[in-house]
């Protein structure tokens, strides 16, 4: 039956109100609320345009409305509705399962003020949120948001379960999270692959795909030593502990509902990678329920994209997403990134000269961006180069930076050009693959000295970006306070020292405020013949104050952790 009342709560961008809307009955009245002000939505056209919609239908829309405590939104007379809906609640990218378990017992506690005496409630959830066995995945009770139990808190019982599908509302947008490359924003990650690709599109006709993969890879690791063996030291393996209480679920995400999770890798534990002949190390038993791993390139996909029925030769496909690795504390690494990959499949005959026609536009694009923030007399030559990899097949795309001063000097890597894949036979065709980092490419653009800012959640950082206009980067943080900390340990001379997992461990305990880590010392123990090593880190944020207490914080929890590499602190 349909609903006299309808109450929407938590609404993004309006979207999903937009479209039921256009669905309901006449005699269906529809309020739709968010917690947001008027003021948040002046740059976001799609929201602005759904509340016309919503407008010109006679649908009610408030502002500011906290769903944890409904009554106070509406007066006494306003309050009863047949219907509430919560579309996948969450309080935040850094949340963890206590509060967003907390948000819906709220919720459901707040509903019982306002809905009718037969009224619903209807929440959509992630998979594996509610924690009830018609979840699958199913995951541990304590993993999970309890649904039913928050559900409790509030008077409710469960009555129904129904898959929720976005293809029964046209139009519909889940904002609870949002990557930079699916954004309507100015961010200069989606800038630069939208100009990218708009220029190879004049070449080459283009075959654009959506990025349906997911981050978490299927367990075997044949697919990525099939590219490079050494690409398993830098992967990002993960074991979800069970006490770990503000771990979401990884498996069977998608880009969509898992990017800004994963920006933050803090909250997960990392056993140590297999052994570079792909045989497992032991790390105290945890690696044997540890047969999940971050992709490390967009690479891992281009089997499932060529063996499509409709892959079609001559055309260039084009795969965008985030990808994980991991690596050293240096100001030009970084543990996730945007790649865009590039394939291009031909028949054997012409490969020379297809691979010499996308190398050449491919220059030609990079260079025009390169330039395009110089500085009026600045100088520059031969900015892009492809350099030969020792295969003699294989190409590196590097850049000498012009943006960051005689420091920069060192060539950066901002992608590669493969050609010779053994896992890769076609009878007919031969296959070209490039793939680009866009955040260094990004960087290299604007000037934008510190990786860490492309991630940051600050409104700051888009104000200085202008759609359709590339101009210089500004920091709007000046002179934050650096923190510097010294820390000795002893050597399991039988375990080793792995100083990736050092970086590793630093980098998650520090929330990415560690911004150096520079090798002091070796000291052995006169009598003992004990090794100890002395490292100096060096902490310092890009767009928040950072206290001395802070830091010391996790300067401490650092020395507890690294005991995890069997490393004893002095």
């Amino acid at each position: 039956m349909a609903p006299g009342r309808l109450l929407l709560v938590g609404e993004g961008n309006f979207s999903f109100a937009a479209a039921v809307s256009e669905t309901l009955d006449p005699s269906t009245s529809l309020t739709a609320t968010c917690l947001q002000r008027p003021a948040d939505f002046a740059g976001d056209p799609a929201a602005r345009e759904n509340l016309q919609r919503l407008r010109e239908r006679g649908a009610e829309i408030r502002f500011g409305v906290d769903c944890t405590q409904l009554a106070d939104a509406f007066e006494p007379h306003d309050r009863v509705f047949d219907r509430i809906c919560f579309n996948f609640p969450h309080c935040g990218r850094k949340a963890g399962v206590a509060r967003n378990r907390e948000l819906l017992a709220k919720f459901f506690q707040s509903c019982a003020g306002v809905l009718a005496e037969e009224g619903e409630v209807h929440v959509a959830l992630c998979r594996g949120q509610g924690g009830t066995p018609a979840d699958n995945p199913t995951r541990e009770w304590h993993n999970s948001w309890q649904v039913v139990a928050m559900a409790a808190l509030g008077g409710f019982i469960l009555s129904d379960v129904h898959p929720f599908s976005c293809e029964a509302v046209p139009g519909y947008r889940c904002t609870g999270y949002r990557g930079f490359l699916e954004t309507s924003s100015c961010h200069p990650i989606k800038t630069i692959n939208e100009k990218l690709i708009s220029e190879l599109g004049k070449a080459f006709p283009l075959k654009r795909l959506k990025c349906p993969f997911p981050l978490l890879p299927p367990e075997e690791t044949s697919v990525l030593t099939s590219w490079n063996c050494d690409i398993l030291s830098s992967v990002f393996w993960i074991h979800l502990l069970e006490d770990n209480s503000n771990s979401e679920s990884l498996t069977g995400g998608t880009t969509e509902d898992m990017e800004d999770f994963l920006v933050s890798l803090s909250e997960l534990s990392f056993p140590k990678s297999p052994g570079r002949d792909g045989k497992e190390e032991s790390h105290e038993g945890l690696y044997a329920q540890a047969k999940i791993w971050l992709r490390p390139s967009l690479l891992v996909h281009v089997q499932t994209v060529i063996q499509a029925p409709d892959f079609l030769p001559g055309s260039l496909y084009i795969l965008s997403g985030p990808v994980f690795q991991k690596c050293h504390i240096l100001p030009f690494t970084m543990p996730a990134f945007h790649e865009t990959l590039l394939i291009l499949g031909f028949n054997k005959n012409p490969k020379d000269d297809c691979l010499q026609s996308l190398r050449n536009h491919l220059k030609g694009i990079l260079d025009s961006l390169l330039t395009q923030t110089l500085l009026e007399g600045s100088k520059q030559s031969n900015s892009v180069e492809f350099v030969f990899q020792p295969n003699g097949k294989d190409y590196m795309i590097n850049v000498k930076s012009h943006n960051f001063g005689p420091g920069c000097a060192k060539d950066l890597s901002i992608g590669s050009v493969t050609t010779s894949v053994p896992s890769i036979i076609h009878e007919e065709q031969c296959f070209v693959f490039v793939s680009m980092n866009l955040d260094l490419l990004a960087m290299l653009v604007w000037g934008i000295s510190d990786w860490r800012m492309l991630w940051t959640f600050d409104k700051c950082f888009l104000k200085s970006f202008v759609p359709e206009k590339i101009e210089p980067f500004k920091s709007y943080s000046l002179y934050p306070p650096i923190y510097v900390h010294d820390i000795s340990f002893w050597l399991d001379e039988k375990k080793g020292f792995d100083e990736l997992e050092f970086h590793t461990v630093a980098r998650a305990v520090s929330q990415d405020t560690v911004i150096s880590i520079k090798f002091l010392s070796r000291f052995q123990h006169p009598k003992t013949k004990q090794v100890s090593l002395c490292y100096r880190l060096t902490y310092q944020t890009c767009d928040k104050a950072l206290t001395q207490q802070q830091v010391a914080s996790m300067q401490s929890q650092f020395r507890k952790e690294i005991q995890r590499l069997h490393l004893t602190p002095r």
